[in-house]
């Protein structure tokens, strides 16, 4: 009896044990589930979820020739996960995370004070860098550490494979995006739209395979397609440094036009940036200056004036003019030419020959000021061109309703107005051109992975003047390139060349000074034009005249003949009388 009471008893205790357990139990079951469970399914959901983004790959720049100027590669970010660093074992030997970091760094060039910095700064965190953009090669020198609290990112960097070749076009990038050039003006073409990869991780911060929970997949961004020759260009920015140099120049530029459609296929600067180390580039020099740097062009535009002139039936090439030493204006101001002379007997084309600003004038002085502003903007003078490159400048012109009455003569010969080289190569690619202004191109289109083709250039052209004006405009420049003062130096072995020269005075303040802006334009072959080429120096030091331009204008002339394989000209120049 005794022992049947005792077992009762003891029963009895351990039921009621067992039952203020299970009370306890659902007390804590309903806490965690009904009291706690919003605050505790968003720590759990913290600790289980990540969220990773998978970046889109940013636009090829390429060239006419497909070469590609501007890509994308992969690059990773290190990464550490600080609430879990601590030491571990490899390969059955301690490792502390001070040795952990210290190998780290050596392998990402990093400082170990700032690593431990990172790891150390918050030890709650879930995240910190320890190294950003390492190349594959370093990535996997650092998994080779075996380090279990390390991780990476992809992280795609753009780079410039040609450097500063056509680095004043395609522009670069910055930490937050484009900032410069048709990386900049077509970065709806070129960007890309990152995706995102939702997955779980476990305590150790190792993700859960099979654990995804949602994925959208990155969309990569377009191709942009320019007109250029790559190789052309770095031909063009070798010839026009070179000779900067030699001039002590301050800056220059070369362009070249392919006539039959605009299409620009070198557009060089001096100085240039190179994408891969614009620190190493001043502000200035960032862009591309042949479209954003006005400046007035000089006698370059007197072809121009030439070749309205003859569409209005005004003139012929031989028309007749007496040209005086000196021509008067109103108030006692009066200009005269470059070079001291007497009354001359010139034709047109003597004229052009001679870059004569008074003849220009002699030959023009029963127009109108609106006949003169009509005669200059219909080659594209204070318009920006079809290009419209980031920050590119519209140049300048005054209207007839406040040009002054010394300026509605000088913008004759390029003074009192300014134009871009884009402009001015634009001008002569229309001279060229039977008369036609096709748009210059730059951009010839952006492809996209699904097949589209968009931002492709307007193609329509312009008649400026008729094909006959503009004809006999090509031929009076090819008589200035057989008679004119440059001769010997714009030769190209094999081909009939048409040019015309200018040397600008550079104005500060309203002031003219000693500073020149130097140029020469032209096309070839003459008889039937293929390319239009201006080089212009910006504040040359040492010679102050087109004559220092005449050499490289003639190479470049040259080796774009040659690199296109155009046939050497054929049939003899006949030289337009310059005197009567």
């Amino acid at each position: 009896m005794h022992r049947s009471s005792d077992f009762s008893r003891r029963v009895g205790l351990l039921l009621g044990a067992v039952f203020v357990v299970a009370v306890l139990f659902v007390g804590r079951l309903i806490i965690i589930q009904v009291v706690d469970a919003e605050t505790l399914n968003a720590e759990a959901e913290t600790h289980r979820t990540v969220s990773r983004v998978l970046y889109g790959v940013r636009g090829d720049v390429v060239d006419a020739n497909g070469i590609v100027l501007a890509s994308t590669v992969d690059r990773y970010d290190i990464t550490a996960s600080p609430r879990y660093v601590v030491d571990f074992v490899r390969d059955n030997a301690p490792v502390t995370v001070e040795q952990a970091l210290t190998e780290i760094a050596e392998l990402t060039g990093s400082k170990v004070s700032e690593l431990r910095a990172a790891v150390t700064k918050d030890p709650t965190a879930d995240f910190t860098y320890l190294a950003k953009g390492v190349t594959i090669t370093v990535l996997r020198q650092v998994q080779a550490l075996g380090v279990p609290w390390v991780y990476y990112d992809l992280r795609p960097t753009r780079t410039y494979p040609r450097g500063a070749v056509a680095g004043n076009l395609v522009g670069f990038m910055g930490t937050d995006g484009a900032l410069a050039g048709i990386e900049l003006a077509k970065d709806s073409c070129l960007a890309a739209t990152d995706g995102v990869l939702t997955y779980a991780k476990g305590r150790d911060g190792i993700r859960i395979p099979g654990s995804t929970v949602g994925q959208t997949l990155p969309l990569d961004g377009g191709t942009i397609h320019l007109t250029i020759d790559s190789d052309l260009q770095w031909f063009a920015q070798k010839v026009i440094s070179s000779r900067s140099k030699e001039l002590g120049a301050e800056w220059a530029n070369a362009l070249i036009v392919r006539i039959e459609d605009g299409h620009i296929m070198a557009a060089a600067d001096w100085p240039s940036v190179d994408p891969n180390n614009v620190d190493g580039s001043k502000v200035d020099d960032m862009g591309a200056r042949l479209f954003s740097s006005p400046y007035e062009p000089g006698s370059v535009v007197k072809p121009l004036t030439a070749a309205a002139m003859i569409d209005q039936g005004l003139l012929t090439p031989v028309s007749r003019f007496t040209v005086p030493g000196r021509f008067d204006l109103a108030n006692g101001k009066y200009f005269v030419d470059a070079f001291g002379h007497g009354t001359e007997r010139w034709t047109t084309t003597g004229i052009l020959v001679n870059s004569s600003n008074i003849g220009m004038n002699v030959m023009a002085e029963k127009l109108s000021k609106k006949a003169r502003y009509d005669m200059l903007s219909s080659f594209g003078i204070g318009q920006k061109t079809a290009v419209n490159f980031l920050g590119e400048d519209s140049g300048y012109i005054a209207t007839p309703d406040i040009v002054d009455d010394v300026t509605q003569h000088t913008e004759l010969f390029g003074q009192g107005i300014t134009t871009t080289t884009a402009q001015i190569a634009s001008i002569y690619q229309t001279l060229g051109n039977n008369g036609l202004r096709q748009p210059l191109t730059l951009v010839s289109g952006c492809s996209r992975g699904d097949g589209t083709v968009t931002d492709q250039p307007q193609a329509e052209g312009v008649q400026v003047v008729s094909a006959e004006a503009a004809d006999q405009t090509v031929s009076m420049m090819e008589t200035v390139a057989l008679d004119g003062w440059l001769r010997t130096l714009v030769e190209v072995e094999g081909y009939r060349i048409a040019v015309k020269s200018g040397t600008a005075e550079v104005a500060r303040n309203g002031v003219y000074t000693d500073d020149r802006i130097i140029s020469v334009a032209g096309v070839a072959p003459a008889e039937n034009p293929k390319f239009a080429i201006v080089v212009v120096f910006g504040m040359p030091k040492l010679e102050r005249t087109s004559l220092a331009v005449a050499t490289s204008f003639a190479t470049l002339m040259g080796q774009t003949l040659k690199y296109y394989r155009i046939p050497p000209s054929s049939g003899k120049a006949e030289k337009l009388p310059i005197e009567w």
